[in-house]
């Protein structure tokens, strides 16, 4: 089955690439940004394109494609999950599977600095831009926003980040900034996951472009995440990050966050569609049940 779709995929591509444009077209939009639930369930799958293909102890698990659509179809399918954040060749892959029907589709915009390079800092936008978007009839775009106050390529991302979320309100579409401080240890980029910093990187985010009417923030879960979701008015989804072999405790973290007026939904990734014990239907079914 799995071999049949895939020689289906390949020969659509390759022969009819039209059908893209075609399937998108006949996307079924949905009526709103907010599921029946009153909030944002989003299946994030941006990761490979970055280089970043560890889920859990699995070093190459995203790397098998075929594996995460699957995966993304099965997660996409339970009820209440009614988003998907993904780049060009995932969400196209989506689209002509026919699993988009009715799923908010927020594009990746940015991937240039690819996990563990020299030039991991400099994040520029390779990805998704507004105007394709706008054009696809998605709901909005995404971008990585990194700050590190010792690297100069930090301010090449502010300001195409600030240039992004312009664009997509010039189309009154979606913009999820998720915003970082981070720092170079022993030469690798750190995100730095304190209290502190995010409330720094919160409040630089939500102040990026010509209007923030229509950015929401993507933010992970640290301590004392009341003190981060006070520090703006501007909707919150909470991101995933690693799988945790305690998935418990995971969705206890992200369960005290929601609490937040702010928080808006959660988007999640590897976590649900890699978790531990390989059961996607229940971890899906689990971070829906929190909202």
């Amino acid at each position: 089955m799995i071999r049949d779709t895939l020689a289906t995929l390949v020969t659509t591509r390759a022969n009819r690439p039209s059908a893209i444009a075609e399937a998108a077209a006949l996307r079924v939009r949905p009526t709103g940004l907010l599921g029946e639930h009153g909030k944002l369930m989003v299946i994030a799958a941006d990761h490979p394109a970055r280089g970043s293909l560890r889920a859990g102890r699995r070093p190459h698990a995203m790397a098998d494609r075929m594996d995460l659509l699957d995966r993304l179809c099965t997660a996409l399918a339970r009820p209440g999950v009614n988003g998907v954040l993904g780049t060009p060749d995932i969400i196209e892959d989506l689209l002509l599977l026919g699993a988009l029907d009715g799923k908010v589709v927020v594009g990746s915009m940015n991937r240039g600095g690819l996990a563990g390079s020299a030039f991991e800092m400099d994040d520029r936008f390779t990805g998704y831009d507004a105007g394709r978007i706008a054009a696809m009839r998605f709901e909005g775009g995404k971008t990585l926003t990194r700050i590190d106050y010792e690297d100069p390529a930090s301010v090449s991302t502010l300001e195409a980040t600030a240039r992004a979320v312009s664009d997509l309100a010039s189309h009154d579409l979606l913009a999820m900034v998720e915003p970082f401080i981070s720092s170079r240890v022993d030469g690798a980029v750190r995100n730095q996951l304190t209290t502190d910093a995010m409330l720094k990187a919160a409040t630089i985010a939500a102040g990026l472009g010509s209007t923030s009417a229509y950015t929401w923030l993507k933010l992970p879960v640290v301590d004392d995440m009341e003190r981060v979701m006070a520090a703006t008015t501007l909707p919150v989804v909470i991101l995933g990050g690693e799988v945790d072999e305690d998935q418990d405790a995971t969705f206890a973290r992200w369960g005290k966050a929601l609490a937040c007026p702010t928080a808006r939904g959660l988007a999640v990734g590897r976590s649900l569609l890699y978790p531990p014990d390989d059961d996607v239907v229940s971890a899906v079914d689990a971070a829906v049940g929190l909202l």
